[in-house]
């Protein structure tokens, strides 16, 4: 292993990596100096065994304080990855059926058209409550229970089943509630209880309060000229009754930063944790489900849960082409588009994992025994990767072996 230890005009960055993904360590520097990185973190492991582990930069631009080896940050919608994994655990243990219908776990869900919803609809994004019609009152998102009731009162944005559309933040209550239910423990605990602690990652759905001096905060993307509004964007600044307005900016005010949402259980967005902690996470995805003496999931499962489910031309949320498995996103390759830099996640043909608002990511990739994970503060444009997490993302596959994502994914 190369230990590194460089100095960049946004701070020390810090790690060690092996001599195959020099490459990558020389795209997570230049990620700083040229990319307008601030703070961040990135971690591979191949074959269970970790072969990049790197921060760097500050983990608060105002003091100067630098990220340290165990800093922390949200990692949005990353954290549906852990929720889906969850309920994964409970569909193989025989707990809850993809088939089944909501209403048998939860009967409260049966009403105003979603009576026929079944979970497999709630893993993929087609069970149709991508938001709430009706304002949420001041820090509803760190309530659960009233998260909970209403989106079980809420009516479809469109039939059930029939279509999918992007449940930016919903998710984590509709698919977290059945984890609930069905455990009798919180999404939180549950996570922590069967996937986190068994596996020592620093990753957490509901932050101790002794772990709040890690976090480092968010910094907002700011968008100049040159960027081009997304149809996502032109939608939301336009009509106050669109999804992508109700998904995005009805949210009670949310502080993403705040102590009390950082406590909160909010499993589709509000996942705090680091590049290592994302990779792993996905470490055991990639090898069979097993990581050391940990087994988390069988191979026949992952196979299942990492293939495609949902893919559309037209997400009713995103407005762009998505494709889904249950749960998790997979590769997806919209550079045709004239905003494609800002809606396209390029990962390897049977990777899946989850990005997260402003470019983090975590994956999995069992072609190639893979974990990865990549976190970082200064969010960049659109709600995909861009071109800090994508360089890395590139530098990984190149790095063991692989040609080329001309196809849309990348292949050897």
């Amino acid at each position: 292993m190369i230990t590194m230890s460089e100095s960049t005009k946004s701070g020390p960055v810090n790690g060690y990596f092996d001599r195959r993904f020099e490459k990558l360590a020389e795209e997570f520097v230049r990620n700083f100096e040229q990319r307008g990185e601030v703070g961040a973190s990135v971690c591979l492991n191949i074959e269970g065994q970790t072969v990049v582990d790197m921060w760097g930069g500050m983990r608060d631009p105002e003091t100067g304080d630098h990220w340290q080896e165990d800093t922390l940050s949200i990692v949005f919608s990353c954290t549906k990855a852990a929720t889906a994994l969850c309920a994964h655990m409970l569909i193989e243990r025989g707990q809850l059926d993809p088939n089944a219908k909501v209403t048998d776990y939860w009967p409260e869900f049966g009403q105003n058209g979603k009576e026929n919803t079944t979970v497999l609809m709630m893993l993929n994004h087609s069970a149709a409550l991508p938001a709430l019609r009706e304002p949420v009152k001041p820090g509803g998102y760190n309530d659960w229970d009233y998260m909970v009731e209403r989106l079980a009162a809420e009516s479809p944005f469109w039939e059930p089943g029939t279509r999918n559309g992007y449940h930016m933040i919903t998710y984590g209550w509709t698919v977290g509630e059945l984890v609930k239910r069905v455990s009798g423990k919180s999404l939180g605990t549950f996570f922590n209880d069967e996937i986190a602690d068994p596996l020592g990652i620093d990753f957490w759905i509901g932050l101790p309060a002794d772990k709040e001096p890690r976090v480092a905060n968010m910094i907002p993307f700011a968008p100049d000229a040159s960027v081009i509004p997304t149809d996502f964007v032109k939608a939301l600044v336009s009509d106050p009754e669109s999804i992508q307005y109700l998904s995005f900016l009805n949210s009670g005010g949310h502080l993403v930063d705040s102590r009390a949402a950082h406590a909160a259980e909010i499993g589709g967005g509000g996942g705090i944790a680091n590049g290592r902690a994302l990779a792993g996470m996905f470490k055991p995805l990639a090898n069979d489900g097993k990581a050391g003496s940990v087994e988390l999931l069988s191979g026949d499962t992952i196979k299942r849960i990492s293939a495609v489910s949902m893919a559309t031309q037209c997400d009713a949320t995103l407005l762009i082409p998505t494709r889904f498995a249950q749960g998790f996103m997979v590769s997806m390759d919209n550079r045709g588009r004239s905003t494609g830099d800002q809606e396209t996640a390029l990962l390897g043909r049977d990777a899946f994992g989850h990005v997260g608002a402003g470019g983090s990511i975590g994956f999995a990739d069992p072609e190639c025994r893979m974990g990865f994970g990549y976190s970082m503060t200064q969010m960049g444009a659109g709600l995909m990767l861009n071109e800090r997490g994508q360089s890395l993302v590139d530098a990984a596959y190149k790095s063991v072996g692989y040609r080329t994502n001309s196809p849309g994914f990348w292949v050897r």
